[in-house]
């Protein structure tokens, strides 16, 4: 069980609301949200705030922000505003707090806030970032295998930028964390709130963080689960996601191992999986849905990666890696890249792509030549020998390459002042976010976080189990804090 003690000065339900700004004070009329009924559920209310795109030059170019609200179910009992993240970078907050908020949050959370999603700029309905479907569909191999191929990887980076560029409009320059952060202050204003709840979880928590850094004075309470570490080096960030990408793998080998149903139950699931990936270089495998394409091993443990590790699924693992397994020699064929599809066909140009603009603005993470990354590339493969290397982020940083080398929001350590104690849960076996992660963003912040483990896999914390629940539902609602060295056993697996 949990143990939880009561931070000094516990606020009664709806206390901050008498110390709240008048709605709209300080805003143009342009820059108050008009609720109206979500087209998708008319439950929750949708709008937009109209919002400078440069914050240095706050009367230049505006953009519109999405934002979503669920109401508190119990307006008696109403606490405050809870702005929520999902993570990404390009998950849409305004899709999670119209359709995933209800099943996601306990009751007791919804009775009590205001759920607010917004689409991060550049994400989803907020100005998206677009860029060519065509020229997207000729990315080069992310794994260069000499000065040639990394300076093709680097120029066709560079185009792809300014096709973003050209289609996206000036936002897509300032798509950075730090700018989303004041966005979040400009929706906080617009709503009349002296002081927020926040829930961020994964890409979320680097937004908690830095309005954490930004505006403490403005939180009554935040709670970040999965987090991101902002102060890694390249060598740092790819070592340390591989590692606990190899970390998950190990986790679901131990439990195929003592589980009679796993698939491959009895064998030796480590040599199977080797085995497997090695076929894939020779062009052996074929993907089961699409028999002409051809899976790489990267693919495959892609696939492993985030379809199964997140859940973690992993009887849904043991099945797919068994399927593969067992496909027949068959005559090697040139791999097609796959095209990925479109809900307008051919007639649709461009795609919604934000990953790489946020990416790229918030981590100066620039290899300069073909020997410094392929070392990085070394030293992640030596750490996750069997997931060969970080299956995302290594495609991440390779995104990077050519790149300006100014950055908007260069990574830092935290430096957070005048914050009120922030929650943050991290499970041990986080497959993307490395629980080391967790541990520096505490150390950088001992006197304003504190973290409380989840001692199972997984990168959701939040429903996990009644502890983890309980321990975020208990802060948010009533301002009780884990007592220092609290953790959260691990769920019972499938």
């Amino acid at each position: 069980m949990l143990a939880a003690g009561v931070l000094a000065g516990a606020l009664t339900p709806g206390a901050e609301a008498a110390e709240a700004d008048p709605p709209g004070r300080g805003l143009t009329t342009q820059e108050a949200i008009d609720w109206k009924p979500c087209s998708k559920d008319a439950s929750a209310e949708c709008g937009t705030l109209r919002l400078p795109v440069d914050w240095a030059r706050p009367s230049g170019e505006k953009f519109d922000l999405a934002v979503a609200r669920r109401k508190a179910t119990d307006p008696d009992r109403r606490v405050g505003v809870l702005l929520v993240n999902p993570g990404g970078p390009g998950a849409s907050g305004v899709d999670f707090a119209v359709g995933d908020a209800t099943s996601y949050f306990s009751a007791d959370i919804q009775e009590k806030f205001d759920i607010i999603g917004f689409d991060p700029r550049g994400v989803g309905r907020s100005q998206p970032v677009k860029c060519s479907q065509k020229l997207l569909n000729q990315r080069p191999s992310p794994y260069p295998r000499n000065q040639a191929e990394f300076d093709q990887l680097a120029e066709f980076n560079r185009t792809l930028r300014e096709d973003c560029r050209r289609h996206s409009g000036p936002v897509f320059d300032h798509a950075d964390t730090l700018s989303v952060v004041r966005d979040m202050d400009a929706i906080r204003r617009s709503l009349g709130e002296k002081k927020i709840n926040y829930f961020g979880h994964s890409y979320g928590t680097l937004i908690g963080e830095q309005y954490a850094e930004q505006y403490g004075d403005r939180i009554r309470t935040m709670a970040l689960t999965a987090n991101i570490d902002h102060s890694l080096g390249a060598r740092e960030f790819l070592v340390s996601s591989a590692a606990t990408a190899e970390d998950s793998f190990h986790q679901f080998v131990k439990w195929c191992e003592s589980t009679s149903s796993c698939a491959l139950h009895g064998r030796d699931v480590t040599a199977v999986w080797d085995n497997l990936l090695a076929r894939a270089d020779r062009g052996e495998i074929h993907d089961p849905e699409s028999p002409d394409q051809v899976l790489t091993a990267n693919a495959i443990a892609f696939t492993a990666f985030k379809e199964y590790f997140y859940g973690p699924d992993w009887d849904e693992l043991a099945t797919y890696v068994a399927e593969l397994d067992a496909q027949e020699p068959k005559e090697r064929r040139p791999s097609q890249q796959p095209q990925p599809g479109t809900s307008q066909g051919a007639e649709q140009q461009t795609i919604a792509e934000p990953f790489y603009a946020v990416f790229c603005q918030d981590w100066r993470f620039r290899p300069k030549d073909y020997r410094e990354f392929a070392g990085l590339t070394t030293a992640e493969l030596r750490a996750a020998p069997h997931m060969r290397g970080a299956p995302r982020t290594h495609a991440a940083v390779a995104g990077c390459v050519g790149w300006p080398d100014e950055v908007n929001n260069p990574q830092h350590r935290l430096r957070i002042t005048e914050a009120p104690k922030i929650l943050m849960l991290h499970s041990l076996h986080d497959p993307a976010n490395n629980y080391a992660w967790a541990t520096n963003v505490h150390r950088q912040t001992r006197r304003t976080t504190v973290l409380v483990p989840y001692e199972g896999a997984g990168h959701s914390v939040y429903g996990r189990s009644d502890c983890t629940r309980d321990a975020v539902d208990d802060y948010l609602t009533e301002l009780k804090i884990p007592s220092a060295g609290s953790r959260c056993g691990p769920a019972a697996m499938n």
